[in-house]
C-alpha cells in the first residue's frame, strides 16, 4: 500500500530545479522522475497480482509470449528480442519456469544451434489464469481514464520510437497513426 505524502516531491524538485536555475531541465526532470515513479506504482499493482501465483512479471511475459505462437514454442533468441531483455534474463527466466513445469527446453528441429522454450499445459492454465487475473485487476482499471490511457500510450509509443526502440511498420498501427 502506498502511503499519501502531504506534498508531491517531484512538484517540490521541480520547485529546486527552477530555484537553482535550472529552468531548461526542470520539467524534462519531472517528466522522467513522474515516468519512472508511475512506473513503480504500476509494478507494485502487477506484482502484488501475480505474487499467489508465485509469478514475477519476467515469467508471465515469457508464458504469455509463448501461449500467443502457433506451436507454443520459440527460439529462445527471438523471445529475447520480443521481451526487450539480454538473452542472460531469458535463461534465467526459462530456468525458474522450467524448474517449476511451465516450460521445457527442446532442441530446434532445423537449427542445430538454437533452443526451442515449449510451454506446457501447466504453463498455458496459469498463462490463462494469470492473465485473467491481471486484465481485471490491473490492466482494464490503470487509474486512468480511458481518454487518458489512449494518450498516453500514444505518447510513450512516440518516445520509444522517436529512441530506436522500434520502427514504424506499414502501414503503421494504432497508437501511432493517429
Amino acid at each position: 500500500m502506498v502511503t499519501s505524502l502531504p506534498m508531491d516531491p517531484i512538484a517540490e524538485a521541480r520547485r529546486q530545479w527552477l530555484a537553482h536555475g535550472w529552468d531548461e531541465a526542470a520539467d524534462g526532470m519531472a517528466a522522467v522522475t513522474s515516468i519512472m515513479r508511475a512506473q513503480q506504482l504500476m509494478l507494485a499493482r502487477v506484482q502484488s497480482t501475480l505474487k499467489p501465483f508465485g509469478l514475477s512479471f519476467a515469467r508471465f511475459e515469457m508464458l504469455a509470449l509463448l501461449g500467443f505462437t502457433r506451436g507454443g514454442a520459440l527460439p529462445m533468441a527471438s523471445a529475447s528480442v520480443r521481451l526487450q531483455v539480454h538473452p542472460t534474463s531469458v535463461t534465467n527466466t526459462v530456468d525458474r519456469l522450467e524448474r517449476d513445469g511451465l516450460v521445457r527446453r527442446e532442441p530446434h528441429p532445423t537449427d542445430g544451434r538454437a533452443t526451442l522454450v515449449v510451454i506446457t499445459d501447466a504453463g498455458r492454465a496459469l498463462s490463462a489464469e494469470t492473465s485473467a487475473r491481471l486484465n481485471s485487476e490491473v490492466f482494464s482499471q490503470p487509474g486512468l481514464s480511458s481518454d487518458d490511457v489512449t494518450g498516453l500510450v500514444r505518447i510513450l509509443a512516440r518516445l520509444r520510437r522517436d529512441a530506436g526502440d522500434f520502427s514504424d511498420p506499414t502501414p503503421t498501427p494504432a497508437p501511432l497513426s493517429d
